[in-house]
């Protein structure tokens, strides 16, 4: 009433405001019932011709690059015909309805019955889809029930790399099967293939939501995750954030309309310190053994631990994990001789022979049973060392050996004689604070301790046989990682560093705000406490083991034919050469291990080689040629080119 008595009022602009009112809610009552009552089944029709879907978008997964911005992973595009299940619900219940004709059926006839009838319009649009491609589509109900039971919220791949003229067929014909669509997505490819394989492993499917941010979804694009390698190690920078999309389909499967709610982000680039032309090198040169070849190769920067070289054979392709693997290729990959799957330079565990033999030369040196003074003096061996009743072959001949000759021939019985009188204790601990037989601490799922047990582990049940036997590189297993540590530290002066894989983490693109580079930098592990001057007599016995025509028995692997010329220009190299037995559990010879410890160059050490392969003949002969193949490659990467500078390693 009060509002009516003020109208009544002879005040014109409050009545020419209230009739601005009166004609506002008159438009909005009008509006409202031509919306609701007129355009009624426009309306109904509009959203009986529509569907809505809520797609989960994958974010681009970062780069994995080398220590020189070289590719290891990056992304292509692939493109898949996918079936989007939903939008044949009307379909479904068609057919479902036809196929009851008004029967009344039991739960479980009903259910069996539904299940048939779906599988039955799927299997009908996906041979419609085939026909129009000319290309053959198999979709059995076993596998169409199973994603429909278990992954209703994501879209059926029917067809996976489709090519350009089979795009262009699908769509420049009349699209008459609902549901049906094109999608195109990046998926991961690795330009080296098998070379850098067990470095980097390899991506699984992984369609799970994890992050709250990401909200609700319809459906998701197929989307990995690491799980093996680097690829493992580093997935929540590589993977970046998901987005999320709605999509407007009409009846023909047209999009009408696409909305981006979350904007999916970019994953970060992870820069190795890998370099790959070395890589690639390591890669020919134990291919060069054999296709079939067992083995591994492992190459570090001995001032600082960097990692640029890192190779397992035999070698899956990662490039395989990104479609669905058949199971003729698992059985391959399953191979319990050649097991492709197994990280050799890290994983596998082996007996170290006779490069144990630095080990035992530093425990000597260091508990005085040797000194720099009794080096010299000449031990004879008999070519055989006797302990007891058992006799221990020895694989260097009988005569007269010194320190220097000893560890370049290889000469059990002087090693052993030597070894005895240092002691279990010293050798095992030795053999720890080189490194072996402990975990590196690796990320990446690759990783193996091997077995080097504390001198507290063996007291009572190791007797002097077992010692003789540790002396020699039996008894213990150890990787090649590890040895390429130990070796690094001998060549460097003493210093044991942490194997460093990574370099740095990189925004996908530079200025980011809130995304800065994360670096990685080089750790030291500790120092080994051996004498300077004990390992620099062991790298003067190591040098003869390359240099020494009469005794180093690697010499012929880095000399031409007339045993004078150097296959290696500005090298001069530093090594050791072993080989272990491996014995079944009756005691009979199974296979042997053969290794090659090396550093290089001598005067200015820095390269760590090492390589081992499992059944080769000897380690002068099977290991010592591939090593030298990888240093004629860092020879190479060394050399300086017209307006260049070399990109291998940091100046120190």
């Amino acid at each position: 009433m009060l509002i009516v008595d003020q109208l009544r009022k002879d005040d014109p602009r409050l009545r020419l405001l209230a009739l601005a009112v009166l004609l506002g809610m008159s438009l909005l009552l009008t509006g409202l019932w031509y919306v609701q009552v007129v355009s009624t089944r426009r309306y109904q029709a509009s959203l009986q011709n529509q569907t809505f879907r809520t797609v989960r978008i994958p974010a681009i997964r970062g780069k994995i690059l080398d220590r020189n911005g070289l590719v290891l992973a990056e992304n292509r595009p692939n493109y898949s015909l996918d079936l989007y299940i939903e939008e044949l619900r009307p379909e479904f219940e068609a057919a479902f309805t036809r196929a009851r004709a008004g029967r009344r059926l039991s739960r479980a006839t009903r259910t069996q019955l539904q299940a048939a009838t779906r599988y039955a319009v799927v299997s009908n649009a996906v041979q419609r889809v085939a026909r129009l491609l000319g290309k053959p589509m198999d979709l059995t109900e076993r596998e169409f029930r199973r994603h429909h039971d278990q992954w209703p919220y994501r879209p059926l791949p029917l067809l996976e790399n489709l090519d350009a003229q089979e795009i262009a067929r699908f769509l420049e014909q009349p699209r008459s099967t609902p549901g049906i669509d094109i999608e195109s997505q990046p998926v991961r490819f690795y330009p080296a293939g098998t070379a850098v394989a067990h470095l980097l492993g390899y991506l699984t499917r992984d369609d799970q939501v994890r992050d709250d941010e990401e909200g609700g979804f319809n459906y998701s694009l197929p989307s990995f995750q690491g799980a093996l390698g680097i690829e493992y190690a580093f997935d929540k920078e590589l993977a970046g954030k998901p987005g999320i999309k709605s999509v407007v389909v009409d009846s023909l499967s047209y999009r009408e309309a696409e909305t981006v709610w979350l904007t999916a982000r970019a994953g970060q680039n992870v820069v190795l310190t890998l370099d790959l032309p070395i890589q690639l090198a390591a890669a020919r040169a134990l291919r060069s053994l054999g296709a079939s070849v067992r083995g591994a190769v492992v190459v570090l920067d001995a001032l600082d631990g960097d990692v640029l070289a890192l190779v397992s054979s035999p070698a899956y392709d990662p490039n395989q994990f990104v479609s669905p693997i058949g199971s003729e290729a698992w059985a391959k990959l399953n191979d319990p001789k050649l097991q492709p799957m197994l990280n050799r330079a890290t994983q596998g565990a082996y007996p170290p022979g006779s490069v144990f033999k630095l080990v035992d030369a530093l425990a000597c040196l260091d508990c005085g049973a040797l000194t720099p003074a009794s080096i010299t003096n000449l031990f004879h061996s008999r070519g055989y060392y006797q302990l007891g009743r058992r006799a221990i072959a020895d694989t260097a001949p009988a005569g007269d050996y010194d320190f220097r000759r000893a560890l370049a021939r290889s000469c059990n019985t002087y090693f052993i004689y030597y070894g005895l009188r240092a002691g279990r204790d010293r050798l095992l601990t030795w053999a720890h604070r080189c490194g072996l037989g402990e975990r590196i601490g690796l990320s990446t799922r690759q990783e193996t301790a091997g077995y080097v047990p504390l001198p507290e582990d063996v007291k009572g049940i190791w007797n002097e046989g077992n010692v003789a036997n540790l002396c020699i590189g039996q008894e213990i297993a150890v990787t090649p990682l590890q040895v390429a540590i130990m070796t690094g530290a001998i060549a460097n002066g003493g210093v044991l560093f942490w194997p460093r894989l990574v370099d740095r983490v990189d925004p996908p693109e530079p200025g980011l705000d809130d995304q800065a580079t994360r670096h990685f930098p080089p750790q030291a592990r500790g120092l080994l406490g051996a004498a300077p001057l004990y390992l620099h007599l062991v790298r003067q016995a190591m040098l003869a083991d390359t240099e020494d025509p009469e005794n180093g028995t690697a010499f012929k692997a880095f000399h031409a034919r007339d045993r004078v010329t150097p296959l290696l220009k500005d090298f001069r190299v530093g090594a050791k050469t072993g080989t272990a037995q491996v014995k079944d559990v009756h005691g009979r010879l199974r296979e042997e291990i053969t290794w090659l410890a090396s550093f290089g160059p001598y005067e200015t050490p820095r390269y760590v080689v090492v390589v081992m392969v499992e059944g080769g003949g000897s380690g002068g002969g099977t290991c010592a040629p591939v090593a030298r193949e990888v240093y004629q490659a860092i020879e190479q990467r060394l050399a300086p080119r017209a307006g260049t500078r070399p990109q291998l390693a940091r100046d120190n």
